[in-house]
């Protein structure tokens, strides 16, 4: 820490710096730990003294690579932490794989001693498997949502940027976790604090937990049209029980030929063809990221018949839903 005059006044009360136990998964994404440590280390030269603290660790007490292919020296292995440490798990790719039994056991054991942990990006999975999200709400990545949900169905999952649930946190990945940590900051050290450190980090739009992490329909297919976003909405939310066309249309108001020339329009694709690939979509996640058999992945995404559901996913991704899990069982392995 630097003798630098402090540019926001903090009485602590000569109270303690409030450390925080990085746990790095391997692949975890470097993003959502670099945004968090620098949210605290700015708090700190705001502040002109050390008002947190952290430390890495990891399983192995070695090197850690994250998805981007860095290695980061950690400073132990899962050891015991302190009473009032905060743990931050930071996941990533393959979390599953991350996700080990030793992990899980230590998780268990710190969240017995009445630990506050928190998951960044996927590790919401690990927290989730270690039971430690039972009855709470939580959010993950949205391209984990689907599988989360369906391996999960005691967690109250949401699709906020962040969720502080007791002294249970998670974040949605990217840059969530400076909103995590500029409530965090905020909670413990006032707005003034969090402010000046979003405006040293660029970062002009603060979020909060009432925030959903993807964009708006309208943003997300560029195009804004009230009744074209509704019907997306109202397919992305009936996956597993698909809505015919005709019923998409009646409920907006509009005939089915009106309906058919506003996607054409605005998306070059039937509407038909459009909730196909959502459908699609879904499958190929839940595929990739949990052990649900290829029937019920194709049951959970509208397809009465795996057969079907196989012609399908052939046509739209060049391979079956068999070869595209026996694959990713492959590239698991190595």
């Amino acid at each position: 820490m630097t003798a630098d005059s402090p540019l926001v006044e903090i009485d602590t009360g000569g109270q303690k710096p409030r450390r925080f136990v990085f746990v790095l998964l391997e692949n975890f994404t470097m993003l959502c730990f670099a945004s968090a440590v620098e949210s605290l280390r700015i708090a700190n030269r705001m502040a002109g003294h050390p008002l947190y603290e952290w430390r890495l660790v990891g399983e192995g007490g070695d090197f850690v690579t994250c998805s981007a292919g860095t290695s980061f020296k950690v400073d132990n292995d899962l050891d015991e932490t302190l009473r009032d440490d905060t743990i931050l798990v930071c996941g990533g790719i393959d979390v599953q794989v991350a996700t080990t039994k030793r992990l899980l056991n230590w998780l268990r054991r710190e969240a017995r001693k009445g630990a506050t942990i928190g998951g960044l990006c996927t590790a919401g999975h690990a927290l989730a498997s270690a039971g430690l999200l039972d009855g709470k709400k939580a959010t993950i990545h949205w391209e984990n949502q689907d599988s989360f949900a369906e391996e999960f169905d005691e967690v109250e999952l949401t699709k906020s940027v962040f969720v502080i649930d007791g002294n249970r946190y998670t974040t949605a990945g990217g840059t969530s976790s400076i909103d995590l940590m500029l409530k965090l900051i905020a909670n413990d050290h006032g707005e003034e604090l969090a402010n000046a450190v979003a405006d040293q980090l660029i970062y002009s739009s603060i979020r909060t937990d009432q925030d959903t992490q993807r964009l708006s329909i309208p943003t997300r297919i560029g195009v804004r049209h009230p009744k074209l976003s509704q019907v997306i909405q109202m397919m992305e939310a009936n996956i597993e029980e698909p809505i015919s066309p005709s019923i998409l249309a009646r409920d907006v108001g509009m005939s089915t030929r009106q309906l058919e020339r506003l996607f054409r329009r605005y998306l070059n694709r039937s509407p038909k063809r459009y909730y196909m690939e959502l459908r699609l979509q879904k499958a190929r996640n839940l595929l990739m990221q949990t052990d649900m058999s290829v029937i019920n992945v194709a049951l959970a995404c509208g397809f009465a018949s795996p057969s079907h559901f196989s012609k399908c996913y052939r046509s739209h991704y060049d391979t079956t839903p068999y070869r595209e899990r026996g694959a990713q069982a492959a590239r698991l392995s190595i």
